[in-house]
């Protein structure tokens, strides 16, 4: 086990500074430090050594050279049981160091400030900081190397308990955690530069949405009993915002299958401004509606298909009330996404002791979409377009009445969270048949009124993709439908509209398409 003589402590972040150095000196460890940290020690009354002493240069270019020394990066890297390393360091009066305390310049906070020149934030490339910490990590076996506050007071409490010594076994986990922060540093670099370019004597930011190359490090954030099926392992990486980021309230551990179902939920209630709800089963929606309350929203998207919605995941896009949650329990329910729970609701929710509750932030913002096929990964910039109603092009001789285009519109939204080939019967706030995922787009029409429970007379309905053929249309109508929302943009669209004209349909293309595959 290390015992700890000498600190070297230079850190740009001083949380915890003082504690940390009164903890060492407590120990009799000598204190070496630079610049501003070795100023705040002195200020407060503390005794600490110069690096300038030991290299016998000053600090110079205004701070940028000042620990990068053989006579510093020797006493750090020399390996204690290597006796031709003991002699270089007796031969060159070298002082080895026991514990290197760093922390790196605020890259990160200074590439998120906008507007910043570049040439300030090329200074808050740390240069020295990464060299040092690197190098106590690399000879984990003879230092402990500190790089966050957040780890100085586990280390005092350990040297408290074994007379000032670092076990090995905590060496290795500090250093690992070290090479951690220095790749994330580095990165942070790497990808802030890559988005600019120079020409002409000046930087540019690059016109480019997608990154040149993808580089993810998404910590661990719990382990799942297992994937889709209990033979494949799981975990959830990241955590950040969004369902990841959410906070389990009760109920049994979280599935991989629900968090991709609270998830589904989650982006599907998004889209309303008015209470909504959604009910979630394998990733589609066998229900959802936007409603005056969320009570009504409930109860309007759970007639919509009560027997899929046995066992499903809900979503909520305001704090579940009382009144909602008593609808709730008349069923079982796996898993409930919102923005919060009330106290009542929260008790009468517990009575269901396995039923999850996840509390989101709602002001997450959609990021880009990652999907892995064999050998790589495909990324796409988030599916946020929304319906522009002066941007809708009235293609039938009929255009939709106010309560059609108001259920048109509600249709909309939801199809887009439908697995394609995606088809969604709708009135103006409640979702009444939805068919996903069928090999042609007549068959979802076909599958959607199947499902129905509730009269499709006087109904609407979204396609996600343009109608390749008249057959959707007739096949709609059929079911009583009076109007339709589809993108266009078929070879046979002359047909299909003619199909609807000769049906009595109202028509209109967004010229934008919702493909969830």
């Amino acid at each position: 086990m290390p015992r700890i003589e000498r600190a070297l402590i230079s850190v740009t972040d001083k949380t915890g500074l003082l504690e940390l150095a009164r903890g060492l000196l407590g120990f009799g460890v000598e204190i070496v430090s630079t610049g501003g940290t070795a100023r705040l020690l002195r200020e407060a009354g503390l005794p600490v050594r110069d690096v300038a002493e030991i290299t016998g240069f000053p600090e110079m270019l205004e701070g940028r050279v000042k620990t990068i020394h053989p006579r510093i990066a020797g006493g750090i890297l020399a390996v204690r049981e290597k006796p031709e390393h003991r002699r270089a360091l007796e031969e060159h009066g070298i002082p080895a160091f026991d514990l290197v305390a760093v922390n790196l310049y605020a890259f990160e906070a200074a590439a998120a400030r906008p507007g910043i020149a570049v040439s300030e934030l090329l200074e808050q490339i740390d240069i020295g900081g990464p060299t040092l910490i690197r190098a106590a990590a690399k000879n984990w076996q003879d230092v402990a190397v500190l790089t966050s506050p957040s780890q100085y007071q586990a280390v005092l409490e350990e040297m408290q308990a074994t007379a000032g010594e670092v076990s090995r076994a905590t060496c290795w986990r500090l250093a690992v955690e070290a090479f951690r922060r220095t790749a994330e540093y580095d990165r942070a670099i790497a990808g802030r530069l890559a988005r600019l370019e120079y020409a002409d004597g000046e930087f540019r930011e690059r016109d480019e949405t997608l990154p040149p190359v993808l580089d993810l490090r998404l910590p661990i954030r719990m382990r799942l009993r297992y994937g889709e099926n209990p033979h494949q392992q799981a975990a959830l990486y990241g955590g950040s915002g969004g369902v990841a980021g959410g906070e389990q309230l009760q109920g049994k551990e979280l599935s991989y299958n629900n968090l991709v179902d609270l998830d589904a939920a989650f982006q599907l209630v998004r889209e309303f401004a008015a209470p909504a709800a959604a009910i979630i089963k394998h990733t589609n929606p066998c229900g959802c509606a936007e409603q005056a309350t969320l009570v009504e929203a409930y109860r309007k998207a759970y007639e919509c298909d009560p027997v899929s919605a046995f066992g499903g995941v809900l979503g909520f896009n305001r704090e579940v009330d009382e009144e909602t949650a008593a609808e709730i329990v008349k069923t079982f329910i796996e898993a409930i996404v919102a923005p919060g729970f009330t106290a009542g609701a929260r008790r009468i929710l517990a009575a269901k002791k396995n039923l999850r509750l996840l509390k989101v932030d709602f002001g997450w913002r959609p990021e880009p979409v990652l999907r892995a096929i064999s050998g790589g990964v495909l990324l796409q910039t988030p599916d946020e377009a929304t319906l522009d109603r002066d941007g809708l092009r009235v293609v039938t001789e009929r255009a939709p009445s106010e309560e059609e285009m108001a259920a048109l519109e509600f249709a909309w939204k939801v199809v887009k969270h439908v697995k394609s080939n995606a088809i969604v019967y709708a009135r103006a706030g409640q979702v009444l048949g939805v068919g996903a995922g069928q090999m042609s787009r007549v068959d979802s029409v076909r599958f959607g009124a199947l499902k129905a429970l509730l009269p499709l007379a006087g109904s609407v309905l979204a396609s996600d993709a343009f109608f390749p053929f008249p057959d959707g249309v007739e096949e709609a109508a059929r079911h009583g439908v009076t109007a339709v929302i589809q993108p266009g943009g078929s070879v046979r669209d002359q047909e299909v509209i003619e199909a609807a004209n000769r049906l009595g349909l109202a028509m209109v293309f967004t010229g934008m398409r919702h493909f969830r595959h």
